[in-house]
């Protein structure tokens, strides 16, 4: 860019969306633009490449580079935590300058692309239709099959009219909620890459949701049992996700452990100052019959259901866990599912508390 004074140019390039960074001759981090700290917060000047990124094809890439064997070279890496991301990257090798040492000017300017959204996306597309296809077919039978019959035998049966309605309005529910539980997992996993930024009061979120269920627990004569904190516990997270959270973790307890007639729900947090992790550690416990250990470690996959005749009949879907758990992945937290047959299951949530990186 002729004319540019070099005292711009930083700007210029925290101005980009994409990642862009400057190696030395010793592939040593000599500048990174704004989007490169977001991507990478551990990435710091002067401190090797190697130590952030820990990628051999980049790190070949730019040893090519830098070897005068090519003056660009691209390829792509694969991150896996703290979740997977895929990055397509271009290296360019820099002129040496007059007035600069050759090991410490730098040598390489790195270009990178996330291509994460449009991986998942594409991924979101062929999952989508073949879970959709795969669990709607049973409802859509059975509401094919009562209009069959409606429209013969029972053409002038007002007890069948009657009976069959309802079973095919529960089973039209069932697909919407299907549906709707789809598209919410759909959407989370297309986000999952990006962290949330926002300050919510954790604590004020449970009280809500509890007040919310509050109906739907004393219909099935469960009582909460409630330990939270006086003060504000404030995270790092999306208000609606981590309402989704709250509402699928405090729900499954009221249906699945209704037989103990009592659902723990509780917070507590470790204060910034703390030798442990500074986050909030959130349980629901209830005092149903409890999970088998060898279900325990699938409880999370879409669609995988214990008892699955047990869960249609309360409504629901499979893939409330797995929603549970790309948010919880999203918010950089974790999910811990404890269970012990005829003692219950408790089900842990920790999450960052807010300011704390």
């Amino acid at each position: 860019m002729d004319g540019l004074p070099s005292a711009l140019l930083p700007e210029v390039l925290d101005a980009l969306s994409d990642p862009v960074i400057m190696v030395d001759g010793r592939k040593v981090v000599s500048f990174a633009n704004a989007a490169s700290l977001a991507a990478w917060p551990a990435l710091t000047r002067g401190t090797p490449l190697s130590f952030t990124l820990r990628a051999p094809d980049l790190i070949d890439a730019i040893d090519h580079v830098l070897g005068a064997k090519a003056n660009m070279s691209r390829g792509t890496i694969t991150e896996r935590s703290p979740v997977e991301r895929l990055f397509e990257f271009q290296v360019v090798g820099l002129s040496p300058s007059a007035n600069a040492s050759p090991r410490t000017a730098p040598a390489a300017v790195l270009v990178f692309r996330d291509l994460t959204e449009a991986r998942r996306l594409e991924s979101m597309r062929v999952d989508f239709v073949a879970n959709a296809s795969h669990e709607l077919r049973t409802p859509l039978a059975s509401l094919l099959g009562f209009i069959e019959t409606l429209q013969g035998p029972a053409r002038n049966d007002p007890l069948a009219h009657s009976r069959f309605l309802d079973i095919m309005r529960e089973q039209g529910r069932r697909m919407a909620r299907l549906i709707d539980d789809l598209l919410s997992l759909s959407r989370v996993e297309m986000s999952e890459h990006r962290r949330p930024v926002d300050k919510v009061d954790f604590s004020a979120l449970i009280r809500q949701i509890i007040d919310t269920l509050r109906p739907v627990a004393e219909e099935r004569q469960v009582a909460f049992h409630l330990t939270l904190p006086d003060q504000p516990v404030n995270v790092i997270g999306d208000h609606d996700e981590l309402m989704r959270v709250l509402e699928n973790l405090i729900e499954n307890g009221i249906k699945y452990g209704q037989t103990g007639q009592k659902l723990d729900v509780a917070l507590q947090f470790r204060e910034p100052n703390s030798d442990q992790p500074c986050e909030c550690h959130f349980s629901v416990r209830d005092y149903g019959p409890g999970i088998p250990n060898e279900h325990l470690p699938r409880l999370t996959e879409r669609f995988y259901r214990v008892d699955a005749s047990a869960s249609r009949e309360t409504g629901g879907t499979g893939l409330g866990l797995a929603i549970v758990k790309h948010i919880v992945n999203r918010h950089r937290g974790r999910l811990i599912i404890e269970s012990e047959l005829g003692s219950g299951s408790t089900f842990h949530v920790y999450l960052p508390l807010y300011g704390i990186k």
